[in-house]
């Protein structure tokens, strides 16, 4: 099923029908990282290691904005607790950057508001409609690149 997933998306961008699609994304519920002029949309997990890799990859992209939705696994028994924390922060982008480095790996407990919850769900829905399935997930220039894939990061992006 994957696999018929994953020609279907590639066929959509082919055809340049996915570029409409992430149009259509509500980036008002994502996490904005960046002001660069290259677009990332990134669909994140904050205890997956490769999320975490990519993460501090993109720290050094200045020329990037990232539009992050979070797709807590179910596998990390954490993450949807920090993702529900990183949404109910007033700065989402420094509790997402302290989370993804792994400075709240050891806390037990995490603060969450009605607000960041009700968010939590709503970038569920959002990853459910374009039917990601795993982390991270990018969507760069109308491509999709599953898992951190550097050499194909770069040749979506350009040089920086």
């Amino acid at each position: 099923m994957k696999n018929i997933i994953l020609i279907l998306l590639v066929l959509a961008v082919a055809t340049g029908s996915n570029r409409a699609n992430a149009t259509t994304i509500d980036f008002g519920k994502a996490i904005t990282i960046g002001n660069g002029p290259k677009q990332v949309i990134e669909f994140t997990d904050p205890d997956c290691p490769y999320c975490r890799k990519a993460s501090k990859y993109f720290e050094g992209r200045s020329d990037v904005t990232r539009r992050v939705f979070f797709y807590p696994l179910p596998s990390h028994a954490k993450a949807k607790e920090k993702v529900r924390y990183i949404l109910s922060q007033q700065d989402k982008s420094k509790a997402y950057h302290s989370v993804m480095a792994g400075t709240l790996d050891r806390q037990q407990n995490f603060e969450t508001t009605a607000g960041g919850i009700k968010l939590q769900e709503e970038q569920l829905e959002i990853v459910r409609k374009y039917k990601v399935d795993s982390t991270p997930t990018f969507l760069i220039n109308g491509r999709i690149i599953e898992g951190f894939d550097l050499k194909k990061i770069e040749d979506a992006l350009g040089p920086q």
